[in-house]
């Protein structure tokens, strides 16, 4: 018999990431009741430009992903990884780099984000400088866990196992293509990638974020966790080898599925939609492979709160990969995109299969590593049926709010005319569910709350132990035998398991994104359109800086409906063409406001002016908030030359040597703009050098650049 070798696990970077994760999950939440309020009374905003919804909106999710998720991720992995192998962490200094390390990044990120500071990508907006972080921790993580499954006491590398290296692998690729870009100063870039070509990157990225990191490792999670709280085994090996190949190799393909019905061309949208339908296999594989462990143990999740939280958890899962690759069929896309339902359908994912999971998880985990047991399952029990209920009230709304919405766009009379053409009319119809959906959120949050209390009672009456005694036989050296079925060889490889998941992630990848950049016939050209000016490139970055974009697509779907409503006189949807300098893309993913690209010269500056001042002295019933500050503040023009000359390096034709005068063109332009102003009744001193001035050269400038399309009898 072989001897038992002694060693110790590390629960002090696990309590570490538990910690972290509860008071960013409260954090979080409670940034995203504030945004969700301001959409009821807007004076929530309070005239500042730290605290508008655009600017705390991408603080909330990247709160929620990489805050409150990222670090029960974290806890879960370096929990559970220890033990599946048998082994301490490979090295206690790096688990603690990687605690420290990502903690900062959250940090820069909560400084960052309300400063106006974004790159603009949807769940990707930290700008360089934290984006090189990110990678250099993540390193650090990915180091740590091959590290010690390659000193690992056990040959076997069990499932989850599995799940965290196409994680590690995946993420690894996605935050490097995503954020390849130039820098301008410390903190502004601008990507490599521009208009169609940076939105595909983008949501192949934005979709395979939801996947990779809020998906993967949590399936990991669950196949360690679930098991165990039902003390139960997995219900099929067979099932779970089907569920993690078919699962990571159809998924990297299903990003296009966000861009439907936009200028992305049909081959990548229909390659999209085919694979996000195809998503529907594996995904209920495992979300059954999940629910069927619990055979046997139904009594139990009665009376149990850590399995009812885990059950709702994979249902929510399974939930979610239904409706996701429905969402994903065309038809059903032009109902739902751009509307409430997709935030409907995001929340069933966020709240109910990471919340519920991760919840579930600290409620059997920490009771363990501080020797002790739950302070109250009553009280848990409370917190799950709350939860429950915040979900439902949460989520139900938004549904409805999308239908509403659609509904609305789509409707016109028996005379052929729009039937709610003033969009705002759409906008007031939501405020009623729009607060269903605030106490929704309420009630979610307050059960939140229920568990800090709990656990941190808990905590008080256990003893913490840091290092947990173990001891496992050294691993002996394995020969495969004759007939061995093939995964049993390639589950006792982990470079060759993270080989092989390399290789299926990125053939989707490389399908995809190469031809996009290589085959120029994919975004035909269109002479007429020109780069943005150097005031409308100022106007431009103001515009991302304020997170206009999370309320306001750019993007006129080729619906009549869309047509009519933002392009009646032109009569034109969008065109791949006419995006070709913009870095990044502004399509948005949600309509609050309406559509931007064809307001160019709809209103005159005075309009523009005074919408920005007091959005509702132009339109009655708004819920934009005001922003006083373009008005009152100087634009910072200082780094334009820079930016004319990384923008000609990545592509743009400015003339040679533009920069020089870039700043001097910048100034006439703002005269003439300012100018304008004035001669329709606005006063001000030193009108020209405000930023309101370069904001509103933009907005002129937008869907101006290519010809009415000749109708009929003209």
């Amino acid at each position: 018999m072989a001897k038992l070798e002694q060693f110790s696990y590390d629960n002090a970077i696990v309590r570490k990431f538990a910690y972290a994760s509860i008071v960013f999950g409260v954090i979080g939440m409670l940034v995203g009741l504030i945004a969700a309020l301001q959409l009821i009374f807007p004076s929530l905003n309070m005239d500042l430009p730290y605290t508008t919804y655009g600017r705390i909106r991408p603080l909330h999710t990247n709160a929620a992903i990489f805050a409150f998720v990222g670090n029960g991720i974290f806890m879960g992995v370096y929990y559970s990884l220890q033990r599946l192998l048998k082994a301490r962490m490979f090295s206690d200094l790096l688990s603690n780099i990687h605690f420290w390390g990502w903690q900062a990044i959250i940090l820069a990120a909560a400084i960052t984000l309300p400063l106006g500071i974004t790159s603009a990508h949807e769940y990707a907006e930290l700008e360089w400088p934290i984006d090189i972080a990110i990678a250099l921790v993540w390193v650090v993580f990915g180091i740590n866990m091959f590290g010690t499954i390659l000193k690992r006491r056990e040959n076997h590398l069990y499932v989850a196992i599995w799940f965290y290296i196409a994680t590690w692998v995946t993420v690894t690729v996605l935050h490097i293509f995503n954020n390849l870009e130039l820098p301008v100063g410390m903190w502004k870039s601008y990507p490599v990638f521009a208009g169609v070509q940076d939105a595909l990157v983008q949501w192949w990225y934005g979709h395979n974020a939801v996947a990779f990191f809020l998906t993967t490792p949590y399936l990991g999670l669950m196949y360690y966790f679930l098991p165990k709280a039902a003390n139960r085994p997995v219900f099929s090996y067979r099932l779970s080898i089907i569920h993690f190949w078919a699962l990571i190799f159809i998924y990297i393909w299903a990003g296009p599925h966000h861009l439907l019905y936009t200028s992305l061309p049909d081959w990548a949208q229909s390659l999209g939609t085919v694979f996000s339908i195809m998503l529907i296999a594996p995904s209920w594989g495992g979300m059954l492979n999940g629910l069927l462990t619990l055979r046997g143990a139904w009594d139990r999740v009665r009376t149990d709160p850590i399995l009812k939280f885990m059950v709702v958890a994979v249902t929510a899962y399974g939930m979610a990969t239904f409706e996701g690759p429905m969402l994903s069929i065309k038809s059903i896309n032009a109902i739902s995109h751009y509307t409430d339902w997709t935030i409907g359908h995001v929340h069933i994912g966020t709240l109910g299969w990471n919340g519920f999971l991760t919840f579930g998880i600290l409620y059997w985990l920490l009771p363990r590593i501080f020797d002790t047991k739950l302070y109250s399952v009553k009280l848990a029990n409370s917190h799950f049926w709350i939860g429950t209920l915040g979900i439902l009230f949460y989520a139900i709304p938004l549904y409805w709010a999308g239908w509403t919405q659609s509904l609305m766009w789509k409707q016109f009379t028996p005379d052929g005319f729009l039937a709610y053409p003033n969009f705002l009319e759409t906008v007031t119809q939501l405020i009623p569910m729009y607060a269903m959906r605030a106490l929704g959120g309420s009630l979610y949050l307050i059960g939140v709350f229920m568990m800090v209390y709990n656990l941190y009672k808990t905590v008080r009456t256990g003893n913490f132990i840091a290092n947990e005694p173990a001891e496992a036989p050294a691993r002996e050296v394995y020969v495969a035998h004759k007939g061995e079925y093939w995964h049993k060889w390639l589950e006792r490889k982990p470079i060759q398991m993270l080989l092989a998941s390399t290789v299926l992630i990125l053939i989707g990848g490389l399908v995809e994104i190469f031809p996009m950049m290589l085959v120029d016939d994919n975004v035909p050209k269109i002479e007429s359109v020109q780069p943005y000016t150097p005031l409308e490139l100022a106007g431009r970055d103001l515009y991302i800086r304020e997170g206009c974009l999370g309320c306001h697509s750019q993007m006129i779907r080729p619906f009549r409906s869309e047509v009519v409503r933002y392009d009646p006189n032109d009569m034109q949807y969008s065109l791949s063409g006419e995006f070709i300098y913009d870095r990044p893309f502004l399509w948005g993913s949600k309509r609050t406001g309406p559509d931007l690209h064809r307001v160019g010269g709809k209103y005159n500056n005075s309009w523009h002016y005074n919408h920005m001042y007091d959005p509702t002295s132009m339109s009655p019933g708004s819920l934009m908030p005001p922003y006083p500050w373009l008005i009152s503040d100087d634009l910072n023009a200082s780094q334009i030359a820079k930016k004319i000359s990384v923008l000609r390096t990545l592509g743009t034709p400015y003339p040679e040597g533009y920069e020089e005068i870039a700043l001097e063109d910048l100034e006439k332009q703002a005269k003439i703009v300012a100018d304008q102003l004035r001669a329709e009744g606005v006063e001000g001193e030193n009108l020209e050098q405000k930023e309101i001035i370069a904001l509103i050269a933009y907005l002129q400038r937008l869907g101006t650049d290519i010809q009415p399309v000749p109708q009929a009898g003209n």
